[in-house]
């Protein structure tokens, strides 16, 4: 029920779930490509998804104020 309530007020929120595999999947390529062991490897795959779900959300929000003031 919730969904529904969720994805009616957020109409482009089941495009967000595109997003977390690829994001996942990126950062564990980019970590991969810097370190052979498993440890750095995640520990730098933790970092770079941080990193991106922070840069996505500085975008989402200049989006979100420049559609508000118009």
């Amino acid at each position: 029920m919730f969904d529904l309530i969720l994805f009616a007020m957020f109409p482009g929120a089941r495009m967000l779930l595109y997003a977390f595999p690829l994001i996942v999947v990126v950062s564990l390529v980019y970590g991969a490509t810097r370190h052979e062991l498993w440890p750095a490897i995640l520990k730098h795959a933790w970092d770079t998804a941080v990193w991106i779900l922070g840069f996505m959300g500085v975008v989402f929000l200049v989006i979100l104020i420049a559609g508000w003031s118009l």
